[in-house]
């Protein structure tokens, strides 16, 4: 608390001040009468002022600086009222500066400067405050002395006895000068306390600010005793746990062990788990209850327990079940897939029946009936014509949700059913990890690449997908990691596959084989017009209508830079384009752009594909068959030449097994009926055969290019060249029947992309044509055979006369 002198003590010193002071101002300091302050002195001209007054009287007058920034101000840089002060004690410090103490006497007005050499001096007249004994001030001062006090109390750094202090100080402008040189008083707001006249308005202008004091004082012990508080009660917590801790070590318990029991066993209840798995977590949650946290065991219980609480063994998606919507979801997602969507709406319906009327059991049969029996659906067809993405449409129409898992190089069993727990680090296998991730035990479940599964000394991961596959043993299925049974029979397996021909029979068995053909031209300008070109725009950052492709441009490009049976490469073509006009239109080169054929040649320059159908084929020996890929289906050209020999067979091109053997068949065939083809049957004798099917890098295999062989050899004995606007297949006897072979549907949509207008094949295939797009049957022509001499009769040029 400043120090303060009584009033009486000053009466006399008043009586003789001066009216010629010199005036030191004061730097973000306010002097009050009745104070007590020390002061440092170090500038020179205050410094002067020191030792002269100490020669006189000892009489200075006191002003705070307006500025307190400035080292040396004017009489207009200062505040005109002030306090008449007493110099007590003056020390000089080793610095030179003076330490001096002050007592404030009376207030101060400057009337007028008299100068500012060698410091201020002013003409200064004394200005004692106006003090109106009534009631009025006897309240007012009562109720200040009262909130100082109560701010006494609050504040931690002021003594216990400054209220006592206070209750005996009499003087009214005593009080108020001692209230507000212990105030925290901002500068300005102690000068015009200062200033005021009246003892009322400084008590009223102080009472203002301690209650504001007090407030922040009483907020700020409230935070520190909330502080203090939990402070307290972390520290009480802390010494009950080490309290508690040591009487359980005493009793052999352990707490972590036990609140780590007690919560699985909350969440075991809470799980809804059958009646197996609720054993096998009880089971094991006994175990963990007795055994010590440090225990090895202890952390692999725990995550096996997390594993069996947060699979959602009762969490069912409500199917949307109405025909309209799923066909409505359908067809905005895909064009086309006829034959799939109708599949999608039958297993709809037949779910939607089954709820509404329920199934009735034979008698005495307890076996569950499974709803999704023979939902398990395997889209086969080359790369990029939708199979993945129907997946997430059949899912979007059930309103289920959606997870995937690529089986393509899988060699580890253990990748399906999981690892048994004596392993370290074992997991549950992809399925569960995959049914967890879904959030619902009937999700739509996509496995992709299913012939693309190999085996190795892990294991062989088909034979695990037997029972995942199995709608009669789904519901049971039993991970290695889990090791009770999860039902999946309310989940919606799809599979896909680019070929049947490497899937196992029993998996394949399994599963419903529905055919993916590849599109058209027509159909590959359909989905590129409503599906493949807004996604672009949209992908590319472009607004709809500043990038329009035409009809025809889009034919340009599905023509001359795409040859595949899917539409993957055409989107990227397309998402080329869109990618070129952006740089245009970023560039403000151009608003918007319709593409034209024009367009098309210039962005995606040269072409990249050629009809090899197109050149005519003028000399005898070359025919056109029809072959399958795992990216679709393709025209295959056969190629075969005579040279002076001795009737040898000679093969090239990376053919396998089976199509050698055709080849052998054919040249056997062609050379027993020589006399049918008008060939000398010397001639095989005297010449050497040379059979090549381009491409040589390609490896080729299987029996359907026979007709083909035996075309191209009739071809090169008689002389007679073979129609270039015909494409044939068909499996070859050596009795010259023709016999069916697969995948009609893929090689005719070849053939219809490469030009060719008329096709021979099996008549056992002819059924096969049904499957055809209307507009493919309407372009080409289709000769079914039974036997060889019908199709020479179509290929084989006449003889020219």
């Amino acid at each position: 608390m400043a120090s303060f002198m009584q009033p009486d003590d000053s009466n006399d010193r008043v009586a003789s001040i001066p009216r010629d002071l010199p005036i030191l101002p004061l730097r973000n300091t306010v002097a009050y009468p009745f104070s007590v302050l020390p002061l440092v002195v170090g500038v020179p001209r205050s410094v002067k002022l020191i030792e002269d007054a100490l020669q006189g009287n000892r009489l200075i007058g006191l002003v705070s600086m307006k500025d307190g920034s400035v080292e040396e101000p004017l009489p207009g840089q200062v505040f005109e009222i002030g306090t008449v002060a007493m110099i007590h004690r003056v020390v000089r410090a080793p610095d030179n500066t003076l330490q001096v103490v002050v007592q404030g006497l009376e207030r101060l007005k400057v009337e007028y400067w008299l100068g500012a050499e060698p410091y201020l001096r002013a003409y200064i007249a004394l200005a004692p405050d106006i003090v109106q004994q009534d009631v009025e001030l006897e309240a007012l001062e009562r109720s200040l002395r009262e909130l100082a006090q109560e701010v006494i109390a609050l504040s931690p750094n002021m003594p216990e006895d400054a209220g006592k202090f206070l209750d005996q100080v009499q003087d009214s402008r005593y009080l108020a000068y001692l209230i507000a040189a212990n105030s925290r008083l901002e500068m300005a707001e102690g000068q015009k306390i200062l200033e005021m006249d009246n003892v009322k308005d400084k008590f009223r202008a102080l009472m203002v600010h301690l209650t504001r004091e007090k407030e922040v004082l009483t907020l700020g012990q409230k935070i520190q005793s909330e502080a203090r508080e939990e402070m307290d009660k972390a520290q009480r917590e802390y010494y009950l746990r080490q309290q508690l801790r040591a009487i359980q070590k005493e009793l052999g318990e352990a707490d972590e062990s036990q609140s780590a029991v007690s919560d699985y066993r909350q969440k075991i209840e809470d799980a809804g788990l059958p009646e197996e798995a609720k054993k096998e977590a009880q089971r094991e949650l006994k175990r963990l209850d007795g055994m010590p946290p440090q225990a090895a065991e202890h952390s692999v219980i725990k995550t096996y327990l997390d594993w069996l609480i947060e699979l959602p063994w009762n969490k069912l998606s409500e199917d949307q079940l109405e025909i309209v919507h799923a066909r409505q979801v359908l067809d905005e997602d895909h064009y086309d897939l006829q034959e799939v969507k109708d599949r999608i709406l039958e297993f709809l319906a037949v779910r939607k029946l089954v709820q509404e009327r329920g199934v009735r059991a034979e008698p005495g049969e307890e076996e569950k009936v499974s709803e999704a029996m023979g939902a398990i659906l395997c889209f086969v067809g080359p790369p990029g014509v939708g199979k993945t993405s129907l997946g997430q449409s059949i899912a979007r129409a059930l309103g289920r949700k959606f997870t995937r898992m690529s089986l393509g190089g899988m060699r580890d069993e253990a990748e399906i059913r999981g690892h048994r727990r004596t392993y370290i680090g074992a997991l549950p296998g992809r399925i569960i990890q995959a049914i967890k991730r879904a959030g619902t035990r009937n999700p739509v479940f996509m496995l992709d690449e299913v012939d693309k599964i190999g085996n190795d000394w892990r294991g062989d991961p088909s034979s695990a997908l037997l029972e995942v596959l199995d709608p009669a043993q789904n519901h049971a299925f039993r991970d290695h990691y889990l090791d009770v049974d999860f039902d999946l029979s309310d989940v919606i397996f799809i599979t896909t596959a680019n070929t049947l021909e490497t899937i196992p029979p029993p998996l394949r068995d399994r599963m419903e084989i529905i055919q993916l053909d590849g599109y058209t031209e027509r159909e590959k300008i359909k989905i590129a017009q409503g599906f493949l070109v807004p996604r672009q725009i949209r992908a590319n950052g472009l607004r709809e209508g500043e990038v329009t492709f035409g009809e025809e441009a889009l034919r340009k490009t599905v023509q001359d830079y795409t040859r595949e049976a899917g539409v993957r490469n055409l989107e990227r073509q397309i998402g080329a384009i869109c990618r070129k006009s952006a740089v245009k239109i970023a560039a403000g080169e151009v608003q918007a752009i319709a593409v034209t054929p024009e367009i098309v040649r210039e962005y995606l320059k040269r072409e990249r594909f050629e009809s090899e159908a197109s050149e005519a084929i003028e000399i005898p020996g070359i025919a056109t068959g029809l072959a399958v890929t795992a990216v679709g289906g393709d025209i295959l050209f056969i190629e075969a030449t005579g040279m002076r020999g001795k009737g040898g067979l000679t093969l090239t091109g990376q053919l396998g097994d089976v199509m050698r053997e055709s080849a052998q068949i054919a040249h056997s065939y062609v050379r027993s009926k020589a006399a049918a083809l008008g060939v000398d049957a010397d001639k095989f004798e005297q010449t050497d055969v040379h059979i090549h099917v381009p491409a040589g890098a390609v490896p080729k295999d299987g029996p359907s290019a026979g007709i083909t062989m035996v075309t191209a050899m009739a071809s090169l004995f008689s002389g007679r060249p073979v129609r270039s606007d015909v494409g044939m297949t068909g499996e070859v006897t050596l009795r010259g029947r023709v016999l069916p072979i697969g995948g009609v549907k893929m090689k005719v949509l070849a053939a219809h992309r490469a030009g060719l207008t008329t096709i021979i094949l099996p008549k056992r295939n002819e059924r096969d044509l049904e499957d055809l797009p209307d507009d493919v049957r309407q372009a080409m022509t289709f000769v079914p055979v039974d036997r060889i001499d019908e199709a020479l009769a179509v290929a084989l040029l006449p003889v020219e006369r």
